[in-house]
């Protein structure tokens, strides 16, 4: 069952894309594609995984399409569009153009969800659920709703796309800039998901990372869609060191022969090709900052220096709170806690309910001796944390605290 489970994972994305292509609907699309899964739990276990995973299920969940439309108005004249076109293909196999042509529709299919009009936390579930392949269960997790509150917001993503009459393209010339931050957002966010409950959500960190090579592959000369990819890549690479059992491992305390040198080495290499654009954008340098963690042997040979000139280049295209949080905890290795603690305590109001501005705060105070105040930031640090081993390791770090006053 989890061979089947995975292989249609994997096709799901392709297969909607197609078939949304096909019969220009989303909602049939998945259906269609939801029944060939039905399918393919009897059959597969028993015939095994066919070779070729998504032209069975493009096959498979046309033929239940064509039976839906078959039952409407037009369904007569579509069906017998579908089968002539359908006679003219291999049933079992896809063909190599007809395999560039899914990637193609896949694009579309994700700038179809990360359309302007379609609010941005359905963009990100409408992706989760038609690209990566989730169930809404799985998406509804993500979100930390309901599954009843998650299958709502999808109905009503889908419904937007048809009532509002969302082209099933990608942008063009003029369109794309705007529209391509919309999409690289939403696979980011897509990844942290997963990045910030390593336990839980692996899964996501995976799917963010497919959808953004099959970016990259169908706009290779898009400098901010290679960025992401190698921030995600990099990201990806200190994966293995940053969590023992349920507990966090630090920046500074990871051992570094648990990271992927091979995804360190295809991350640096995107980040020179990306740069040499020289049209830097939020996730170009980023990825350029994730590059000078990952290139340090120690954390002490960390190029502090340089992680800074980034982040104050970062800061004039993305002028955010959280990005001028990392900057003083970046800017403090070099000038000490107390500098770093002041450029806190200017964003603090901005940053109230965000853990990792407290967890900073409380790290600096420790430095500082101030150990009582350290307890107190890593108390509020852990109340507002939403993963289970960040709050179990921000409690730790705030009794151990207490007990030695």
């Amino acid at each position: 069952m989890d061979d089947v489970e995975r292989a249609f994972r994997e096709a799901h994305g392709q297969a909607v894309a197609t078939l949304t292509r096909i019969f220009g609907d989303i909602a049939l699309a998945e259906d269609a594609v939801q029944d060939a899964f039905v399918t393919a739990v009897q059959r597969w276990p028993r015939d095994g995984v066919p070779d070729n995973p998504a032209g069975w299920i493009v096959t498979t969940a046309r033929n239940r399409a064509v039976d839906a439309v078959r039952r409407g108005r037009r369904g007569r004249e579509l069906a017998e569009q579908v089968a002539s076109d359908h006679r003219r293909r291999q049933e079992s196999t896809v063909r190599s153009e007809d395999a560039e042509l899914m990637r193609d529709d896949q694009l579309r299919l994700v700038f179809t969800c990360c359309h302007p009009a379609i609010r941005i936390e359905h963009q990100v579930a409408l992706t989760l659920r038609l690209i990566a392949g989730l169930t809404p269960a799985e998406v509804a997790s993500a979100f930390l709703v309901s599954e009843e509150t998650m299958a709502k917001r999808l109905v009503r993503a889908k419904y937007k796309i048809k009532s509002a009459h969302i082209p099933y393209r990608v942008p063009d010339e003029a369109e794309l800039p705007d529209r391509l931050r919309a999409v690289l957002s939403v696979l980011y966010l897509i990844y942290n998901a997963g990045a910030d409950d390593i336990r839980n959500r692996r899964n996501l960190c995976t799917e963010a990372i497919r959808l953004a090579r099959v970016l990259v592959e169908l706009m290779p000369d898009e400098p901010e869609a290679v960025g992401l990819l190698a921030l995600m890549l990099l990201n990806e690479a200190r994966m293995p060191a940053r969590g023992r059992g349920d507990d966090v491992v630090l920046l500074q305390f990871q051992d570094r022969s648990l990271w992927n040198r091979s995804l360190i080495a295809k991350g640096h290499e995107l980040v020179l090709v990306c740069l040499r654009s020289r049209r830097p954008g939020p996730f170009q340098l980023q990825a350029a900052i994730q590059g000078i963690h990952c290139a340090a042997p120690h954390y002490r040979d960390t190029d502090w220096p340089t992680i800074v000139r980034f982040y104050d280049r970062l800061l004039t295209v993305m002028p955010t709170p959280v990005i001028a949080l990392n900057r003083a905890v970046a800017l403090a290795e070099i000038q000490g806690p107390v500098t770093g603690l002041a450029m806190l305590d200017e964003i603090a109001d901005q940053l109230a309910e965000y853990h990792l501005l407290h967890a900073s705060r409380g790290s600096m105070l420790e430095r500082l001796g101030r150990r009582n105040e350290a307890a107190d930031a890593y108390a509020l640090a852990a109340e507002l944390a939403r993963t289970q081993p960040e709050i179990q390791f921000l409690r730790r770090r705030s009794e151990a605290l207490e007990r030695e006053v």
